[in-house]
């Protein structure tokens, strides 16, 4: 009982510092909490790197970090800069650069990373807007919150839905035909309230910003064009393991006699694969000590049942917000690997969920971040007119479609 009182007392010091995003007077953000935490952990032996003790799930880890890869090779080929250039010399109306930027920023996002398609478009497509005298506050928040949509369409827009894709082992065209309408739904919506919210505001006089723009590389993009296109061909019409097929395609991407191996890795998300490693530590040791069945029973005696599709949606969204969706889904998993139709509710509801509140979503804050750094003021009240309204109707189109599936 001693043993699994420390547990559960390092497992709520790593979840409440999620929550708050650091700890008092350290200097630790989200990956340095949950790491320390694995640290003791395994250093006092609660947890071990032995086996299968240690909760890591290997193959959520190669396919994160092939498409990291192939990500890192569209972001060095110039590809992104190139599409938020395209875009921000549209001659069209504000109205529909806006609609280019929700539809080319989620469709990107279905199929790379969210966070880098954020990362590498908002200073490009900010500077765009300032050139044109558009108002770039607009664009912006729809480039975040259509990633974060656009990323629910499959299983590896996201770092939480390629966990839940190889956890629970579902179908890759199943799931994108059960997502699609509600992405489909909730990408009108974001484009229409986006509209509304902004209507005759679309125009707006500010300092010029220069940013470092990468040169588009028409080879670089063609390699990583036909490697992506075939990557998802297999994963639609192939029996073949997707972790492997992803690294396969990293390997064949880190092959080139331009694009230095040392450039494509410095751009891997080093920090989210630590998260992850150290999640896995922590929340298997805390299974290990009966944590997920007391978690359970403590629910299910306030009336939460987790096998109904509507709790599991609430519970989902909540924590996310809470916690961040990545933390959230890793937590609920093993507890509902047995209810039918978990892993679609899991993977919508947790990337629908990131558009509510600013720190919901790391592509979020990452547009945030470089939105300020431009001199866009970018806070959570603006981004709420627009996430709160797009998550509660992208979450009933989810659960609609979920009855009807």
């Amino acid at each position: 009982m001693v043993n699994g009182c420390f547990v559960f007392f390092v497992f709520s010091i790593v979840y409440l510092g999620m929550i708050f995003g650091r700890l008092p007077r350290l200097a630790l953000d989200r990956t340095g909490i949950v790491l320390l935490g694995a640290i003791v952990l395994l250093a006092t032996g609660k947890a071990s790197l032995e086996g299968g003790r240690s909760g890591i799930d290997v193959p959520t880890i190669l396919l994160l970090f092939g498409f990291m890869v192939i990500s890192a090779q569209f972001r060095l080929g110039g590809f992104y800069s190139e599409v938020s250039r395209r875009i921000g010399a549209l001659s069209a109306s504000p109205q529909l650069v806006l609609g280019a930027v929700v539809g080319a920023s989620a469709l990107m996002s279905a199929l790379l990373t969210n966070d880098v398609v954020c990362l590498a478009m908002t200073p490009v497509l900010g500077a765009g807007c300032i050139r044109r005298e558009l108002n770039p506050l607009p664009f912006l928040l729809a480039l975040a919150c259509a990633s974060n949509i656009g990323s629910a369409l499959t299983l590896i827009g996201n770092p939480q839905n390629m966990l839940i894709g190889q956890y629970l082992s579902l179908s890759f065209g199943g799931y994108m035909l059960f997502a699609a309408p509600p992405v489909l739904l909730s990408l009108l919506f974001l484009w229409g309230i986006v509209l509304f919210l902004f209507r005759g505001r679309w125009t707006l006089e500010m300092e010029d910003h220069r940013v470092d723009e990468r040169p588009f590389d028409s080879w670089q993009t063609l390699k990583g064009c036909v490697v992506l296109t075939i990557v998802v061909g297999m994963f639609l019409f192939s029996s073949l393991p997707r972790d492997l097929t992803a690294l396969g395609a990293a390997g064949i991407l880190l092959l080139s006699r331009k694009m230095a191996s040392r450039r494509t890795l410095e751009i891997v998300d080093w920090q989210l694969l630590l998260l992850f490693l150290g999640l896995f530590v922590v929340n298997a040791a805390f299974e290990a000590a009966g944590g997920l069945e007391i978690l359970k029973e403590l629910l299910e005696s306030a009336g939460v049942s987790l096998s109904s599709p509507a709790w599991l949606y609430g519970v989902t969204t909540l924590l996310s917000n809470l916690v961040s969706n990545v933390p959230a889904v890793m937590l609920l998993l093993p507890i509902v690997r047995d209810v039918p139709q978990a892993g679609y509710i899991l993977a919508v509801s947790s990337t629908f969920a990131g558009n509510m509140l600013l720190v919901g979503s790391i592509a979020n804050i990452i547009v945030a971040g470089e939105a300020e750094r431009m001199g866009i003021r970018f806070d959570w009240k603006q981004h709420a007119l627009v996430g709160v309204p797009v998550t509660l109707i992208s979450l009933a189109a989810g659960l609609a479609c979920l009855r009807l599936f």
